[in-house]
Protein backbone atom coordinates (compact mmCIF):
# COMPACT_ATOMS: atom_id res chain seq x y z
CA UNK A 1 0.00 0.00 0.00
CA UNK A 2 1.29 3.44 -0.92
CA UNK A 3 2.30 5.50 2.11
CA UNK A 4 1.97 9.24 2.44
CA UNK A 5 4.61 11.20 4.33
CA UNK A 6 3.99 14.76 5.49
CA UNK A 7 6.69 17.30 6.24
CA UNK A 8 7.03 21.02 6.82
CA UNK A 9 5.05 21.46 10.01
CA UNK A 10 6.24 23.34 13.04
CA UNK A 11 5.61 26.39 15.19
CA UNK A 12 5.06 29.88 13.86
CA UNK A 13 3.69 33.17 15.13
CA UNK A 14 0.34 34.50 14.00
CA UNK A 15 0.61 36.06 10.57
CA UNK A 16 3.41 33.76 9.56
CA UNK A 17 3.57 31.09 6.86
CA UNK A 18 4.30 27.39 6.52
CA UNK A 19 4.42 25.12 3.51
CA UNK A 20 3.39 21.51 4.11
CA UNK A 21 4.49 18.75 1.76
CA UNK A 22 3.09 15.26 1.25
CA UNK A 23 5.17 12.76 -0.66
CA UNK A 24 4.14 9.28 -1.74
CA UNK A 25 6.35 6.37 -0.77
CA UNK A 26 6.41 4.98 -4.30
CA UNK A 27 5.39 5.88 -7.79
CA UNK A 28 1.64 5.84 -8.39
CA UNK A 29 0.22 5.70 -11.89
CA UNK A 30 -2.94 7.59 -11.04
CA UNK A 31 -3.92 9.82 -8.18
CA UNK A 32 -7.62 10.50 -8.48
CA UNK A 33 -7.82 13.15 -5.80
CA UNK A 34 -5.84 14.36 -2.79
CA UNK A 35 -6.56 16.56 0.14
CA UNK A 36 -5.40 18.12 3.38
CA UNK A 37 -7.24 17.69 6.64
CA UNK A 38 -6.68 18.88 10.17
CA UNK A 39 -7.74 17.74 13.59
CA UNK A 40 -7.57 19.05 17.13
CA UNK A 41 -8.11 16.94 20.25
CA UNK A 42 -11.74 16.06 20.81
CA UNK A 43 -12.89 17.26 17.41
CA UNK A 44 -13.61 15.53 14.12
CA UNK A 45 -11.15 15.63 11.29
CA UNK A 46 -11.87 18.71 9.15
CA UNK A 47 -11.26 19.03 5.42
CA UNK A 48 -9.04 22.01 4.61
CA UNK A 49 -8.34 21.76 0.88
CA UNK A 50 -8.64 19.18 -1.87
CA UNK A 51 -7.94 18.76 -5.57
CA UNK A 52 -8.86 16.14 -8.14
CA UNK A 53 -7.03 14.91 -11.22
CA UNK A 54 -8.92 17.37 -13.40
CA UNK A 55 -7.52 20.29 -11.39
CA UNK A 56 -10.74 21.03 -9.57
CA UNK A 57 -9.83 22.65 -6.26
CA UNK A 58 -11.91 23.34 -3.19
CA UNK A 59 -11.18 24.97 0.15
CA UNK A 60 -12.86 25.18 3.51
CA UNK A 61 -14.34 28.63 4.07
CA UNK A 62 -12.06 29.16 7.06
CA UNK A 63 -8.90 29.03 4.92
CA UNK A 64 -10.01 30.57 1.62
CA UNK A 65 -7.64 33.30 0.50
CA UNK A 66 -4.95 32.17 2.95
CA UNK A 67 -4.14 28.56 1.99
CA UNK A 68 -3.18 27.22 -1.44
CA UNK A 69 -3.12 23.56 -2.44
CA UNK A 70 -0.92 22.43 -5.32
CA UNK A 71 0.47 19.23 -6.79
CA UNK A 72 3.77 18.44 -8.45
CA UNK A 73 3.03 15.49 -10.71
CA UNK A 74 6.68 14.93 -11.56
CA UNK A 75 7.51 14.44 -7.89
CA UNK A 76 4.15 12.97 -6.84
CA UNK A 77 4.07 15.54 -4.06
CA UNK A 78 1.15 17.50 -2.70
CA UNK A 79 1.70 20.90 -1.09
CA UNK A 80 -0.28 23.19 1.18
CA UNK A 81 1.01 26.75 1.33
CA UNK A 82 -0.40 28.35 4.46
CA UNK A 83 -0.18 32.13 4.80
CA UNK A 84 -1.55 34.60 7.33
CA UNK A 85 -1.74 31.83 9.89
CA UNK A 86 -4.00 32.25 12.89
CA UNK A 87 -3.94 30.56 16.30
CA UNK A 88 -7.12 28.72 15.33
CA UNK A 89 -5.18 27.01 12.54
CA UNK A 90 -3.28 25.08 15.20
CA UNK A 91 -3.90 21.37 14.62
CA UNK A 92 -2.44 18.12 13.41
CA UNK A 93 -2.52 18.24 9.62
CA UNK A 94 -3.04 15.11 7.55
CA UNK A 95 -2.52 14.39 3.90
CA UNK A 96 -4.99 12.02 2.21
CA UNK A 97 -5.24 10.51 -1.24
CA UNK A 98 -7.31 8.20 -3.37
CA UNK A 99 -5.22 5.91 -5.59
CA UNK A 100 -7.81 3.27 -6.45
CA UNK A 101 -10.57 4.13 -8.89
CA UNK A 102 -13.93 5.05 -7.49
CA UNK A 103 -16.52 7.60 -8.52
CA UNK A 104 -16.33 10.83 -6.62
CA UNK A 105 -18.47 13.89 -6.10
CA UNK A 106 -16.61 17.18 -6.03
CA UNK A 107 -18.83 18.62 -3.34
CA UNK A 108 -17.68 15.81 -1.02
CA UNK A 109 -13.91 16.07 -1.54
CA UNK A 110 -13.51 17.72 1.88
CA UNK A 111 -15.07 14.70 3.54
CA UNK A 112 -12.62 12.35 5.25
CA UNK A 113 -14.73 9.32 4.35
CA UNK A 114 -13.86 9.81 0.67
CA UNK A 115 -10.19 8.85 1.15
CA UNK A 116 -8.47 5.48 1.54
CA UNK A 117 -4.85 6.51 2.12
CA UNK A 118 -3.66 8.74 4.93
CA UNK A 119 -0.39 10.15 6.20
CA UNK A 120 0.66 9.96 9.82
CA UNK A 121 -0.04 13.64 10.46
CA UNK A 122 2.17 16.59 11.30
CA UNK A 123 1.70 19.25 13.94
CA UNK A 124 1.21 22.91 13.12
CA UNK A 125 1.20 25.34 16.05
CA UNK A 126 0.41 29.02 15.65
CA UNK A 127 1.05 31.28 18.61
CA UNK A 128 -0.56 34.66 19.17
Amino acid sequence: QVRLVESGGGSVQAGGSLNLSCATSEYTSTTYYMGWFRQTPGKEREGVAAADQFRYITYADSVKGRFTISYDSAENTLFLQMNSLKPEDTAAYYCAAQFTPRPWVRSRLLGAEEYESWGQGIQVTVSS
